[in-house]
């Protein structure tokens, strides 16, 4: 393995601007969208969709699985490098100069379109805290092999993918290119799950992805049960470990467990917090959890701080925290572990 790393993780992944929506949960069933679920849009599903919603104004944010991971960990002092694919349009430009100034670098200018559309992910944040997704990829759904920025991957300790990549067969094609070109350099291979519809939808993809194994398998708890079959989230933790070195499965409130064939399963409690939206809850704890243990801390411990910073987030509209609310987190969390 190349030990002059640049950066701590590569990721590949969909570049969307997320427009996020409070709406009632009659609207919602308007919509005809499934709560707290994920589902791709075309165009013109997309256009109905903005003009059902005309009545409300949405908050525009940089978004995307893998992206919202990247800056969590970026906040957190770590390296990052992400390789996406946007268009030559005024989404576009938003994604970039928000990711730019999160501190995570990219080679999305080489790959933007000067046709089409950057892609967009309608958040439909209903009053209980759920959000229910609507993703129209866009300029994404083209992210191939020539995306991948194979110097930049050699270069870090770390290669993630984020399972909403399976979608698009460019998508898997690319995101099958970085892993072989981790494999070739002994490279640690992260993936997280996404959304259970990736699972249900997408599934021959998501194994694509998952090849011989990987070294992290992030997860909710109903992802977990998606992909092994069972129907208890213990031995759902337990079954992933046939595909992982380590499992994280995390399950709201309730925490996160971490499994691994050396340790085998560790529950971890979560702070009692009151949520407002959940949306981001599982990239921030993929992005926490990461950073942790790159720093050489148990598995255990890193997930203490992953679900406090996932905690923290849900507190608030928006996949992002202001640094001084992470430095709190990190704080918090170096008192509590020693």
């Amino acid at each position: 393995m190349n030990t002059a790393h640049t950066y701590d993780i590569y990721a590949l992944g969909n570049a969307l601007v997320d427009l996020e929506f409070n709406i009632s949960e009659h609207d919602l069933q308007r919509l005809g969208t499934e709560k707290g679920r994920m589902e791709l849009v075309d165009a013109n599903a997309r256009t109905r969709m903005l003009e059902a919603l005309s009545h409300l104004q949405p908050k525009l944010a940089a978004g995307g699985s893998a992206a919202n991971t990247l800056v969590a960990l970026s906040q957190l002092g770590g390296k990052a490098f992400f390789s996406c694919q946007i268009a030559d349009d005024e989404h576009g430009r938003f994604y970039a100069e928000d990711l730019l100034s999160r501190g995570v670098q990219s080679n999305l200018h080489v790959h933007a379109q000067h046709n089409g559309h950057t892609g967009t992910c309608l958040v439909l944040i209903t009053p209980d805290a759920q959000r229910s997704m609507a993703t129209h990829l866009g300029a994404s759904a083209q992210l191939g092999a020539h995306a991948v920025d194979t110097d930049a991957l050699r270069r870090s300790k770390l290669f993630y993918m984020e399972g909403y990549l399976s979608g698009s067969d460019p998508c898997l094609q690319a995101s099958l290119r970085g892993r072989e070109i981790a494999q070739e350099n002994g490279i640690p291979i992260a993936l997280t799950l996404s959304d259970v519809n990736m699972i249900r939808y997408c599934g021959d993809g998501i194994r694509a992805m998952i090849g011989d194994g990987v070294d992290t398998l992030f997860c909710n708890e109903d992802e977990a049960m998606a992909l092994t079959g069972e129907t208890q989230v213990h031995k759902a933790a337990k079954a992933l470990l046939d595909l992982t070195r380590q499992a994280c499965v995390t399950r709201g409130p309730m925490g996160s467990m971490v499994a691994s064939h050396e340790h085998g399963v560790h529950e971890i409690p979560s702070p009692s917090v009151q949520a407002v939206d959940t949306n981001g809850a599982g990239d921030m704890f993929a992005g926490a959890f990461i950073y942790a243990m790159q720093k050489g801390y148990r598995a255990e411990h890193a997930a203490v701080l992953a679900n406090h910073a996932a905690a923290k987030i849900v507190t608030q509209h928006g996949t992002r925290l202001h640094q001084d609310q992470m430095n709190r987190v990190v704080a918090d969390w170096r008192s509590h572990v020693g």
